[in-house]
C-alpha cells in the first residue's frame, strides 16, 4: 500500500506525488467520497471516451462544453455513477 499526505493550495489544487503518478500510469483521476473517506482513482481510456463522444456534439457549443460533457461520459462509463 503506498501513501503521502500532501498539502491542498488555497485553489483547492493537490500535487499527486510521482510515485503514486508512475504506479497508476494514467492522466486522469476522479474521486469518490463517502462519508468523510475521499479515495481517488485512475480513469483509464478516457480518450476513447472522448474521441466517442466528439461525434456527437451540438453545433455551436463551446470546447469548454464539449470537454465538460465529455469528462461527464467517461466518468459515468467508468463508475456507473453521474459526475456532479
Amino acid at each position: 500500500m503506498m501513501t503521502a499526505a500532501v498539502k491542498i493550495t488555497r485553489k483547492g489544487q493537490v500535487t499527486i506525488p510521482r510515485e503514486i503518478r508512475e504506479k497508476l500510469k494514467v492522466n486522469a483521476i476522479y474521486f469518490e467520497v463517502e462519508d468523510d473517506t475521499v479515495m481517488v482513482k485512475p480513469v483509464r481510456d478516457a480518450a476513447g471516451s472522448l474521441r466517442e463522444y466528439a461525434g456527437n456534439v451540438k453545433y455551436g457549443a463551446s470546447m469548454r462544453q464539449v470537454k465538460e460533457k465529455a469528462w461527464e461520459v467517461a466518468v459515468r462509463e467508468k463508475t456507473g455513477k453521474k459526475s456532479s
